[in-house]
């Protein structure tokens, strides 16, 4: 069984592919198995497919968020990263909102210009901290950080 940070790394990829396709998720992902450079395994690939169906909510959130660039001008590797983290902090019930966030930094690190790494940090710090995350996962991260006090 997969790592969860191996799915989301997996899913990150196939979202970066869509930013520069009009292929369907499933033409996508097809193409990605053919190149058999990565394990996309069928949780990376709902994953996939629950961002892509969410994107124009995703990228509103991000547009909130960006004080100063649209989301239009914001590097393609960060706008997978956001739209990947921002779903889960949303959506995936199972992932708290600081480790959605953290292992987004973790990608943009990796994937990213660095000036970009702290655009994407500090965008879903605000974020994390709004009243946009649901009650239960805010609750989940401030218990983690007075934990670390």
């Amino acid at each position: 069984m997969k790592k969860r940070s191996e799915i989301r790394e997996a899913a990150f990829m196939l979202i970066f592919e869509k930013l520069f396709s009009k292929d369907s998720c499933d033409e996508i992902i097809e193409c990605a198995k053919e190149a058999d450079e990565y394990d996309f395994d069928e949780n990376a690939c709902r994953l996939f497919r629950s961002v892509t169906e969410k994107e124009e909510e995703l990228d509103g959130i991000i547009s909130r968020y960006s004080e100063k660039r649209k989301v239009e001008r914001i590097c393609k590797v960060s706008v997978a990263v956001l739209r990947l983290a921002i779903y889960e902090c949303l959506y995936e019930e199972d992932v708290p909102a600081n480790v959605a966030a953290s292992e987004a930094v973790i990608i943009s690190q990796k994937y990213s210009p660095e000036n970009d790494t702290a655009f994407v940090n500090g965008l879903l710090g605000k974020f994390t901290r709004s009243d946009e995350i649901p009650e239960a996962k805010r609750l989940a991260v401030q218990s983690i950080q007075q934990e670390k006090r």
